[in-house]
Formats: C-alpha cells, structure tokens, sequence
C-alpha cells in the first residue's frame, strides 16, 4: 500500500509519501519514501523542496516555482507526487484543523463528509476552506484512491466534560461550541514516541510551540486538558495570534471597526490571527530567530514580546502541574520548542518548583528521535522530540484502508455524532 500524506496550510503544503505491505506502520521505521514542502504560496516566489527518492529525484531538491495562488500550489503539488514510473498511490490522508460539530473521529471522506467538512469552516475560517480545497483538488486528480480526514481535535476527545464545557447558554453547547484542542497529531505522535522508547510518563505536559503554540496536560498518554479551545486562536501568546483575552476586549475591539457587525467580526478575526503576537509586539516579521537576534541586541519590543511568550507557557505548565498533582516530564516540540533553546531556558526558570535540571544542550545533531535534555537526577524530565504529524496521519490511514478494505469499490465508513 502507497499512502500520500498532505498537510496544507495558507501559504504551504508539506507532503509524504510512505509504502506499507500488511506490516503496520507502527511496526516500521518512522521515516517517509520521500517527502516534501511548497512555501511561500501567494509571494513573489515560492519555494518547492523535496527530499528522498522518488519520481521527483533522488536526494534533496530545491526549485523556485511561481505559486501566486493556492490554486496553483495545489497544482504543483499534485504534479510533482504523480510520478508516471512510480506504483500508483492507493490511498491519501489529509490533516483537517476542525472537524466541526458533527464529525468526530478520523474516517473516510465521502460527498457527506465533505459537505459536513465545508460547514465546518464557521469554526476554523483561516485553516479549513484550505483543507476542503485540497481535499476536492487532489480528490479530481486521484478519483480511484481512497480519501481519508484526519483531525487534529480527535487527540483531545478524552479531555472531561468539564474541561471541555464553556459556560454559555445550552443553545450555543448544543451546536458544537466547546473546547476541541489542536495540535493533537503532534501530541499523540510524541506519545507513540515516548512508548516506543519503553517509557510513558504518567504525568507530562507537551509544549507544541511554532508559528501556532499550544501546551497540552496528558495523563497516563491521554489529553485531560489544553490550552487552545474552540479555535487554534486562543491559548498562549502565538507568531501571529494573540492567544487568550478577556472577552470584553473582543467586544471592545468590535465597537472600534467600522461598518456591519460582519465587518466588524472579520476585521478583529484577522487582527487577532494575523496582526497579534510576538510579531506584532516585536515590530519584526513571524520568525522567532529575527525576534532572539533583535533582542540581542537591545530591541526592548523584542524583549517584551519574549517575556510576553514565555511567560504565557510558564502559566499554563504551571496550571497544567497543579491540576496533575506534579509533572513527571516535559516535552517540548514544534519549530521553536525543537530548535530554540533560549525559549525553553526562559520557560523553564519560570518553574522552579519541578526541580528542573538541564544538561546542556540537546546531547547529539540527530533532531529525527526523542532526546533528553535534563539531568538524570531531575525531578521532571525534560525531552525535545519531532512533531512526526505525517507520521501518525500514516498510521491513521493506514488502519483505516485496512479496515475499510480499499479494494472494494464503494465500502466507506463514516463516524457522525448521530451514529455514536
């Protein structure tokens, strides 16, 4: 079985291929045949990266390509993953943001899924109308391949009843308004991680921090909480989002747009999505590395906006450590959780209280495995470790194809609230 994994966003896709007989990929070494990234989508140039062999080539590739637009993304990419000399690709999984209020588990897309999928964008405007175009893109371009949605909510289904629950009017919980948690293909991915290496720590906090940041409680493997809610918008300070606020400053800040209250609701969405966060504070463009560097240098913006974050984390590892009765480890992952050891120095001198001792720097150049980077004699364990999100997309599709029988024309499964 060939699976393709595409993960699409605003202004990238990431790509996988992997090959799997009846042997599950859990069984297997965690690498891809090949895969790849188109970034850059909608600059003046993008950049198209591969990586393995393939029908693209073999090693590392690197080609500027004009993709204005996420319609001419789409297209370079489905080109560049239909290689004519290579075996056919037998089944594609797709990372979905927000299932909405009537999807739950990953499953098979069908014309009613994809229905219920483009409903869903009420909840994740800024990441789901991206997905459901890819998703009706490459399903045109490989009508015999079976179409799988992966969520990155499904993760978090184990939380309680009160950590899901706003306080709001029944009318409004009825529909779908609730806390879903993201970043959960990252986190799950980190404990397949933490199980292979034949340790689970009962109690661990996992600190996915990127351009999107959320921290997230696990209880013996399980998410009991997170931080992000209803939307990848709120949570700790964020790139370019602001994370949680009072909600009377949402209010405030719709009173201050002009014209229509739909207006008004859009504009304060992209403020707090895109014109928010250590950017924003910072004066500098969404790359953590410009930020440290300006900070060096005596850029007070640079400074506050890193206190700004850090401190976000700090509160919600300590919150996370109250409400386990202690941390027995930390995991930090993402762009800046695995490249950035300041931010995690910063984070860290905030909890003094877990007896945290680090032992330098992450011990080797390899940043493909799980690595300890604490003390032996730490009273909480500090790791760093890849978001093998592609990875666990895999797996997903993988068990569902099996299970769906993928040679037999017409056999899908679909999980609806109703049906539960």
């Amino acid at each position: 079985m060939r699976i393709l994994v595409l993960n699409g966003g605003s202004s990238s896709i990431k790509f996988s291929v992997f090959s799997c007989g009846d042997v599950a990929l859990t069984d297997q070494p965690l690498a891809a045949d090949w895969d790849g990234q188109l970034s850059g989508i909608g600059g003046a140039a993008a950049i198209l990266k591969t990586s393995g062999a393939a029908g693209a080539g073999s090693g590392d590739v690197e080609t500027k390509v004009k993709a204005a637009t996420l319609e001419q993304a789409v297209s370079i990419v489905l080109k560049t993953v239909s290689t004519p000399s290579g075996p056919p690709l037998d089944a594609i999984g797709y990372r979905v943001v927000h299932p909405g209020a009537r999807l739950q588990g990953h499953q098979r897309i069908t014309p009613q899924v994809l229905r219920l999928l483009e409903e869903a964008t009420e909840f994740a405007p800024l990441h789901d109308p991206e997905a459901v175009m890819l998703i009706r893109a490459t399903m045109q371009h490989y009508p015999d391949a079976a179409h799988y949605a992966c969520f990155d909510t499904a993760f978090h289904r184990t939380m309680p009843e009160e950590a899901q629950t706003y306080p709001l009017p029944a009318s409004y919980r009825e529909n779908g308004v609730h806390r879903y948690g993201f970043h959960g293909l990252s986190c799950e991915s980190i404990v397949r991680q933490m199980v292979a290496a034949g340790s689970l720590p009962q109690r661990m906090v996992i600190a996915h921090l990127g351009s999107g940041c959320s921290v997230t409680a696990l209880l013996d493997g399980r998410s009991v909480d997170t931080t992000m809610g209803l939307t990848p918008t709120g949570g700790v300070v964020m790139g370019t989002r602001s994370g949680d606020l009072d909600p009377g400053l949402v209010i405030y800040l719709m009173r201050k747009q002009d014209g229509s209250r739909n207006h008004a609701a859009t504009a304060v969405e992209t403020l707090l999505n895109h014109s928010s966060g250590i950017s924003e504070l910072s004066g500098l463009p969404n790359d953590m590395r410009m930020v440290r560097a300006a900070a060096a240098n005596g850029s007070p913006q640079a400074r506050l906006a890193l206190k700004v974050f850090t401190r976000s984390i700090t509160r919600a590892m300590g919150g996370f450590c109250w409400l386990l009765g202690g941390l027995d480890a930390i995991v930090f992952t993402g762009g800046i959780g695995e490249h950035d050891a300041e931010t995690r120095r910063e984070v860290l001198s905030g909890v003094s209280e877990m007896d945290v001792e680090l032992d330098g720097e992450i011990p080797s150049a390899d940043e493909s495995r799980m690595q300890r980077i604490s003390s032996a004699t730490s009273r909480t364990a500090i790791y760093v470790a890849p978001a093998q999100e592609d990875w666990m997309i895999a797996i997903h599709v993988q068990q569902m194809a099996m299970a769906d029988n993928v040679a037999v024309p017409g056999k899908q499964s679909t999980q609806l609230e109703e049906d539960q």
